[in-house]
């Protein structure tokens, strides 16, 4: 009996010695494909000739600093975007020259405009500002949005990383340095754009990252209409903002706030008040007076993907959040025949709902690559490269067959519109192919 159990356990033995050895080989096989897949994909990077067209296209574009050709002022929201592309063509003093424009623009209680222009150029429905520290320069303030704050913060960052230089955070404008100012700004925000009932930033209504109320008029300044809610992208660029300026702030350096404890408490925030976890998206806004949209509309179901990118990009999500997210991104695009996952948002508010902005127009799923480029970057950070190829190939593609940089694309009918020579667009590309090569660089 002995001997048999004997015989029996050693054949049980050798069974599974065989099971684990053939999962090891399994797993050794999974390992060497993925390096092979990694090197495949690295050569295939390196190799692929329309991203040199795209960034030399980029940096032809970049030696202007106006958002497009359809816009004369110098956008905060777009320079940030393209900062890195003008450091490549401009003299730092130059870009650096420009970043303290905003500052020398920057309000009395630490906001920050939107757009800088020629005084000789300033016309239209805004409402201009100007100071003595900025002669010949006008500036206005889209003030449905709550992103120029955090813009210019994250624009400065992008400075010091590319040029090394730190000097720029000592100069003294008014008698207060940029780093004092800069702070300032995000005060700004704890005292005019802040929900103590939700502890989270806040702006008026519009589409996602856009800036245009939904009721018909001047759709960019807050008025006796404008609902006031709470968005992803908002609270996105400020905990962005939040983290480049603890980045920079030297040893020693005695800080307005304690800036951390507020970047973790947004954190927390937005995970329980914005965050819909079953459906694994954003809430697109919580409410702080009431909604603009009739109660038949269910707005739970519209997909935000800029605001969205921008999270990611905050660090906001595990990769398992970021596969889900990407995945619808991905399906509503392919909804559209000519859509990428750059389209606003899906579906798009009905005209009804909407009146500021018909259905597939702008802001109300257009496809902006200026947005759709910052998810690609968001995927390459998190090592989701084969989606970003794959991702960014229709974005590539299509700047390539209309020869330039366009403000945003129709899904329906495939043609570019707005602004030609967008330097938003042009300068998202140009980082998201300086992100891939690096990493190509890395894998080869």
């Amino acid at each position: 009996m002995f001997i048999c159990l004997y015989i029996l356990n050693r054949a049980i033995c050798m069974k599974l010695l065989v099971i684990l050895h053939v999962i090891c080989m399994s797993l050794c096989a999974q390992l060497s494909f993925s390096q092979t897949g990694n090197d495949q994909l690295a050569a295939t990077i390196l190799a692929d000739s329309r991203l040199d067209t795209i960034q030399a296209r980029a940096l032809r574009l970049l030696t202007g600093f106006t958002a497009g050709t359809s816009y004369g002022e110098v956008w905060i929201r777009d320079f940030n975007t393209f900062i890195n592309g003008s450091l490549q063509v401009h003299p730092p003093e130059k870009v650096k020259d420009m970043l303290l424009l905003f500052f020398k623009m920057q309000g009395p209680g630490g906001d920050i405009v939107d757009g800088m222009i020629d005084t000789a150029k300033a016309s239209g429905g805004y409402k201009f500002r100007y100071s003595a520290l900025a002669p010949g320069w006008a500036a206005h303030k889209n003030t449905v949005e709550t992103d120029q704050e955090s813009s210019l913060i994250q624009a400065v960052k992008k400075y010091i990383d590319a040029t090394g230089d730190r000097s720029i955070l000592t100069i003294q404008i008014d008698g207060r340095s940029v780093l004092q100012r800069m702070e300032t700004a995000l005060d700004y925000l704890l005292r005019e754009r802040w929900s103590p009932d939700y502890g989270l930033i806040t702006g008026a209504t519009t589409i996602d990252w856009g800036d245009v109320q939904p009721e018909t008029g001047w759709g960019v300044a807050i008025n006796d209409k404008t609902k006031w809610a709470i968005d992803i992208y908002d609270n996105a660029m400020f905990v962005l903002a939040l983290q480049d300026l603890q980045a920079m702030l030297a040893p020693g350096y005695k800080p307005l706030k304690n800036w951390k404890n507020i970047e973790n408490q947004v954190r927390a925030d937005v995970r329980k008040h914005l965050w819909m976890k079953n459906a694994q998206k954003y809430l697109p806004h919580l409410y702080l007076n009431g909604s603009p949209f009739s109660p038949a509309f269910n707005e739970k179901e519209i997909l935000y993907t800029g605001g969205t990118a921008c999270a990611i990009l905050a660090g906001f999500h595990t990769r398992e959040e970021i596969a889900a997210i990407n995945r619808q991104m991905v399906q509503a695009a392919g909804k559209e025949q000519h859509a990428t996952i750059g389209i606003t948002v899906y579906p798009p508010y009905p005209l009804k709902e909407f009146p500021n902005m018909k259905p597939y127009l702008y802001q109300n799923a257009g496809d902006w690559t200026w947005f759709g480029g910052r998810m690609i970057q968001a995927l390459i950070k998190n090592g989701f490269i084969k989606e970003a190829c794959d991702e960014l190939t229709p974005m590539i593609d299509r700047a390539i067959a209309n020869k330039g940089f366009f403000e945003w694309y129709d899904v329906q009918t495939g043609q570019p519109k707005g602004s030609g020579d967008f330097r938003g667009e042009a300068g998202v590309l140009y980082d998201v192919i300086q992100l891939l090569r690096q990493w190509a660089m890395l894998n080869k």
